[in-house]
């Protein structure tokens, strides 16, 4: 009796394992499916991606330098890459200073500061039509203060990128 009792399980549950899948076991691949596409990586524009090089767009100056920092090299190689590889891309760089000195001087030295990224740029391979410059003096202060933090920040060239 046992053995009946066994065997009748037996069969039942291997009846089971052939039966028709049910209709949630059929949406399995289906829902698997539209998993995967929610999961794919989305298209992010560098240039807008916190994460990567090309969201920093300043390169900052010691007090009346208008060289570029070996420090901000990278930055400005990696925005050169990104311009020749985008050709109709264009950007404008706008040299800054502090509030140190007159505004003839300021506005001299915001330009100095903003052609020597555009000439570092023109040396790894940029078009200068797709590169414009213009000095700001003091005029367009990054940070609002009279020290050496608040100049510090303001002595820069902002690399902006035009809309096409």
């Amino acid at each position: 009796m046992k053995k009946m009792m066994f065997s009748a399980l037996l069969v039942s549950l291997l009846a089971a394992c052939g039966s028709q899948p049910t209709k949630e076991a059929a949406k399995a691949p289906e829902q698997k499916a539209a998993a995967a596409a929610a999961t794919k990586p989305v298209a992010v524009n560098p240039l807008n991606d916190p994460n990567n090089i090309l969201s920093h767009r300043s390169v900052y100056y010691d007090f009346d330098k208008s060289i570029v920092k070996d420090e901000y090299k990278p930055m400005v190689k990696a925005h050169s890459e990104y311009l020749v590889g985008h050709a109709s891309a264009k950007v404008q760089l706008q040299g800054n200073c502090d509030e140190r000195g007159s505004r003839e001087y300021n506005l001299a030295l915001g330009q100095r500061r903003a052609d020597s990224v555009k000439k570092l740029m023109e040396a790894a391979g940029v078009s200068g039509a797709q590169v414009s410059t213009v000095s700001y003096g003091s005029e367009k202060p990054r940070a609002a203060g009279h020290n050496e933090e608040a100049w510090a920040q303001n002595r820069r060239t902002d690399i902006v990128y035009q809309s096409e």
